[in-house]
């Protein structure tokens, strides 16, 4: 394996799969064919046809289309074709801050195609030998990824809490930060990904930050969702992206930019220029 491929592996999907999501005439995702089937039978809400996934006109304003879709999505997770629940709301949008065209239930992102937003923190360490990240090894339990390395503090970005609300919260409760410590966090730039998955398509938005923690401090899980934290070096983060599959995926693309923005991956690599296009290309136009 390599640099190029571990984010040419968030960079996979056959559109033809997909059916465009209209909402008010305007396409918000790409929809799993056989996840719009399913959608057939509430025909009052939804329209399919050849190439689109269409919810009524009628429902015109941001409370009318979250009402709607939301007893239909509950219904499709108590028949197990959703197969988790978060009860969390993710904004339907093109981008982060523009006002959402409604909310859905966090689990049914992949299976609708629309964009997804997350927060992704490097936890920093400088030490007397160079630079160390603290990394997390996921809960064996998780549903997805289980056992595999992850972010210090990594989490999706729910409707109705700002980007710095959702760091403090995040760092207390997956590594025990105080507010003190966590709101110094920085916010580093962001990544665009889409890949198919089972579950239908992730098409995201990464929010990357550095948080600079002191040479004795230890994070600590609070949620369970985290078996433990490990204090690597650069240079070890380096060697496991570009020879193993040990990173969740995503996250992959999160410690690559790291690398370059440390000068770990620097543009005498000779994949540097296709690195770059790749990671740090626009959101995907719908």
């Amino acid at each position: 394996m390599s640099y190029l491929e571990r984010i040419q592996e968030c960079h996979q999907y056959d559109r033809s799969k997909f059916l465009d999501f209209i909402i008010a005439d305007e396409v918000m995702g790409l929809t799993d064919r056989s996840f719009a089937e399913q959608l057939k039978r509430w025909s009052d809400i939804f329209t399919v046809t050849n190439n689109q996934l269409i919810l009524n006109p009628e429902l015109k304003t941001f409370d009318e289309r979250t009402q709607a879709v939301k007893p239909i999505l509950e219904t499709l997770h108590e028949e197990g074709v959703i197969d988790t629940w978060v009860d969390e709301l993710y904004a339907v949008s093109h981008t982060f801050e523009e006002e959402p065209r409604m909310a859905v239930e966090r689990a049914a992102t992949s299976f609708l195609g629309i964009r997804g937003y997350g927060i992704h923190i490097n936890g920093l360490v400088k030490k007397s030998d160079g630079i160390y990240c603290w990394v997390a090894v996921r809960a064996k339990d998780k549903p997805f990824w289980p056992g595999k390395l992850d972010q210090m503090v990594a989490g999706g970005q729910g409707i109705g809490i700002s980007l710095m609300e959702n760091v403090i919260k995040e760092s207390a409760e997956e590594a025990a930060i105080p507010e003190e410590l966590a709101s110094q966090a920085q916010e580093r730039g962001r990544l665009h990904y889409c890949t198919e998955s089972s579950r239908g398509i992730s098409m995201d938005t990464l929010f990357n930050y550095d948080l600079w923690l002191p040479e004795d401090f230890t994070p600590e899980n609070t949620d369970g969702e985290v078996d433990s934290f490990v204090l690597m070096s650069l240079e070890e983060m380096a060697e496991i992206i570009d020879t193993t599959d040990h990173f969740k995926q995503n996250c992959n693309l999160v410690n690559i930019d790291l690398l370059i923005r440390s000068g770990m991956i620097a543009n005498n690599h000779p994949d540097f220029d296709e690195i770059t296009s790749l990671l740090y290309a626009p959101a995907m136009s719908l």
